[in-house]
């Protein structure tokens, strides 16, 4: 899988600001089928930071109403939190 696409954008939360303040940890929205270690390379290699640890989680879907009785449901999409050793992702200073 290319580094562009398992990393598909950084996720800015007020959870995210405070992981990223307190512990040096980064939150992205990734591929499904990306693994620990593939998200971990792409980070380096894209961003030239060193990674520490890489964990991940599924966040289901939730429920929808899209017209007035047509319920839906959105699709359920991997988030990975990337700690790092050293230094800091240029993307994220400025917000």
């Amino acid at each position: 899988m290319n580094q562009y696409e398992v990393i598909k954008r950084p996720i800015v939360t007020e959870k995210s600001s405070l992981l990223k303040e307190t512990s040096n940890t980064y939150a992205f929205e990734v591929d499904r089928k990306a693994t620990k270690g593939e998200i971990k390379s792409s980070v380096e290699e894209l961003f030239k930071v060193k990674v520490k640890s890489v964990e991940t989680l599924i966040q289901r879907g939730k429920y929808k109403r899209f017209f007035r009785y047509q319920q839906g449901r959105t699709k359920p999409w991997k988030k990975a939190y990337v700690t790092l050793t050293e230094g800091k992702i240029e993307l994220f200073e400025g917000v």
